[in-house]
């Protein structure tokens, strides 16, 4: 999140090139080039200073850097329709940066923020190729014991996971588009109540130009 909302709000900065390049790397990359290149780093760093091993945590650093392209791709699209003025009038309202960010910048993309975390969950759910590079003695994930299966031979292992799988993803699915659905028409309720709040209002009150003559009598006076 924090890099598209670099990427989007600050244009110009020393080493923005690099920068955009090196989150957007993985996008464009083999995952054989990304896994081998981890592995690499991995063991170096662990020759050099003892850390990290191999193992659970290595894996999570990998699916991280490959989520976190995907990730930066939708949240960056999202910021760029987020409308400037809100967050502009927040702040001459009083609004501190920190306050303006949590309280309306936030709220503005929570839904890419979802689908990002929904696509990055998917992608490292179903790699197995970084996580064979990265994985430790006795760790290993749920596709790579699916692929270590289905090379032994059919298993009815298999056909379970598939179908729990399948099923899961099914309902998370549904239940999501469900979710959308209700908002969306939520919203629309509270825009129609606002538009049909208004008219009353003006139906009430008096016209705008007796409203801009009594206006304008108080400032004589």
């Amino acid at each position: 999140m924090f890099c598209a909302f670099v990427l989007v709000r600050y244009r110009r900065f020393p080493g923005r090139m690099i920068f955009s390049g090196m989150v957007n790397a993985p996008l464009v990359m083999p995952e054989v080039v990304i896994g081998l290149s981890l592995l690499l780093l991995m063991v170096g760093a662990q020759n050099f200073i003892g850390w990290p091993q191999r193992g659970m945590l290595t894996i999570i650093f990998g699916h991280t850097l490959l989520g976190m392209a995907y990730a930066t791709v939708v949240i960056q699209s999202r910021l760029l329709e987020v409308n400037r003025s809100i967050e502009e009038a927040a702040m001459d309202l009083g609004a501190l940066p920190h306050q303006v960010f949590f309280l309306i910048t936030l709220p503005n993309i929570y839904q890419a923020l979802l689908a990002a975390f929904l696509l990055a969950f998917t992608l490292s759910f179903d790699d197995v190729v970084i996580a064979e590079f990265l994985s430790g003695p006795g760790v290993n994930t749920l596709p790579q014991v699916i692929f270590g299966y289905a090379r032994r031979g059919i298993n009815p292992t298999i056909y379970a996971a598939a179908t729990l799988l399948i099923t899961t993803v099914t309902v998370v699915i549904i239940g999501y588009s469900i979710w959308v659905a209700r908002q969306a028409r939520q919203r629309q309720r509270e825009i129609a109540a606002a538009a049909r709040a208004g008219l009353k209002a003006l139906r009430r009150g008096a016209s705008p130009e007796a409203m801009l003559a009594g206006s304008g009598g108080v400032i004589a006076q």
